[in-house]
């Protein structure tokens, strides 16, 4: 069968996960992304997670239904930048994440929380910028993100808080967090997306 673009982004994202916990090296990531985005079929997709713990290689890559839509897509996006100077900033709450969205901190701090967040359109990239300064994205554990900045005399981290899991479903928002930290900090931490009550 034919893998789908969805398909290829959730063995991608156990890739991720796999180098975060260390199991794999950066550069086993990259060889074996290099084979996740040229499968073309489920079968070519199951060799790069076959030696990983905790994964079935042939339920991780079954075929995402072509008509699924995630629910947490679309509306009007909201603010395109969070700039923080000798000061603070938050984005959190029900808001409409941009395809593009800056995040600048200057001896400063921005929090933001995506886990009640939509998102415009399914890719979205959050570029940060710390100097002097921290930037903490929290994100849902039931979306793909790929974060690839520069720490300079800083960090520039993901981090894994709570039973998070170790695979978005499929057609879940994509996530890109890129940018540099120079004597500051940017770090993405995923969650678990919170539990409302009931009544």
């Amino acid at each position: 069968m034919r893998a789908s673009n969805a398909d290829r982004e959730r063995v991608a994202q156990i890739l991720h996960n796999a180098l975060s916990e260390g199991r794999i090296t950066v550069q086993e990531l990259e060889e074996r992304l290099d084979t996740v985005y040229a499968a073309k079929t489920l079968d070519e997709l199951q060799p790069p997670i076959a030696d990983l713990p905790g994964v079935t290689p042939g339920a991780a890559v079954q075929a995402a239904p072509s008509h699924e839509v995630d629910t947490r897509l679309g509306g009007i996006p909201g603010s395109q930048t969070s700039i923080a100077v000798m000061s603070g900033a938050s984005r959190k709450g029900n808001w409409v994440v941009p395809p593009n969205h800056n995040s600048f901190a200057f001896w400063g701090g921005v929090d933001m929380d995506l886990r009640d967040a939509r998102f415009a359109e399914r890719h979205s990239t959050i570029t940060a910028v710390a100097i002097m300064g921290g930037i903490d994205i929290i994100v849902p554990d039931d979306i793909i993100v790929d974060v690839n900045g520069i720490g300079f005399m800083g960090a520039f981290d993901t981090v894994n808080k709570g039973a998070v899991a170790a695979t978005p479903p499929p057609g879940a928002p994509v996530l890109k967090v890129t940018g540099f930290a120079f004597w500051g900090a940017v770090t993405v931490i995923r969650k678990p997306r919170k539990r409302r009550l009931e009544n």
